[in-house]
């Protein structure tokens, strides 16, 4: 039996690193706003679509998703309604408010998530990679073990570093697994972990699956690569231009959005 499934895009972070990186995207006048400066990452256009998109696109197309809930920064509310207020409109999108931190973002999200929500979907805007095969295994996962996570392992060598930047140790790799989005969890969980947020004040959160083990939970693993990137710095977008354009090109199925022939 089919679950239903609610989806919460995290868009409301404030691109620090992407920002303050020298140098230029591949993207050009596009991507810099009326204002001056870079757009933030999520909102960056890449091969002719804005990052964010591409994953509210991937989510839309499945029977199984039920709920969007794309949530950005108050301050980029103008921008997302008048640039892509359409697109959100026809892949039946809504717009909240996210916080200063990620988590602070999904807590409010969940806030918004309907009753009849079987598993909640947290997905990075910033992972416009992500494949519709990818987010198909987490969900089965997820729906057989209460929380999954795609997961890449780590194939760098890692060394632990002090203050002074001096190598402490090196780190053994063959159990260490880097953590990816979508994070799906069943929403009865979800919203269990973080209401046990209190509890870990002097936690640095890094994602949702982190609130969840603190429960004692187990969390499962989809195996994947490294090609599910996550934008973080300018140099990112070529890399994941790259890889999109080294993909075959979907052909679409049933009703297609506004300005499609644009987005691609």
């Amino acid at each position: 039996m089919s679950k239903n499934v609610a989806v919460i895009i995290c868009a409301a972070g404030p691109s620090s690193r992407f920002a303050g990186q020298g140098g230029s995207s591949s993207g050009g006048d596009k991507n810099k706003p009326a204002f001056g400066g870079l757009r933030k990452k999520q909102f960056v256009d890449l091969s002719g679509r804005a990052v964010f998109l591409r994953s509210v696109e991937l989510f839309s197309s499945r029977d199984d998703v039920k709920q969007i809930l794309l949530a950005i920064s108050p301050e980029d509310e103008e921008l997302v309604k008048v640039k892509w207020g359409a697109n959100l409109n026809f892949f039946n999108v809504k717009i909240c408010f996210g916080g200063a931190e990620r988590f602070e973002t999904v807590g409010k999200a969940l806030e918004l998530v309907k009753d009849d929500i079987d598993l909640i979907a947290v997905h990075d805007a910033a992972r416009c990679c992500v494949t519709a095969e990818l987010i198909e295994e987490v969900i089965v996962a997820a729906a057989k073990n209460g929380a999954a996570i795609p997961a890449c392992p780590v194939s760098a060598t890692i060394k632990e570093v002090k203050k002074d930047k001096t190598i402490i140790k090196t780190i053994d790799r063959s159990n260490l697994y880097e953590a990816q989005t979508p994070q799906i969890f069943e929403a009865s969980l979800l919203k269990r972990a973080y209401a046990n947020l209190k509890n870990l004040k002097d936690s640095k959160i890094s994602d949702d699956s982190q609130l969840v083990e603190a429960l004692g939970e187990k969390v499962a693993i989809v195996e994947t690569d490294s090609s599910n990137i996550k934008i973080t710095r300018q140099s990112d977008i070529p890399i994941a231009e790259a890889i999109l354009k080294s993909r075959p090109k979907p052909k679409p199925e049933g009703p297609i959005g506004p300005y499609i022939e644009a987005q691609w």
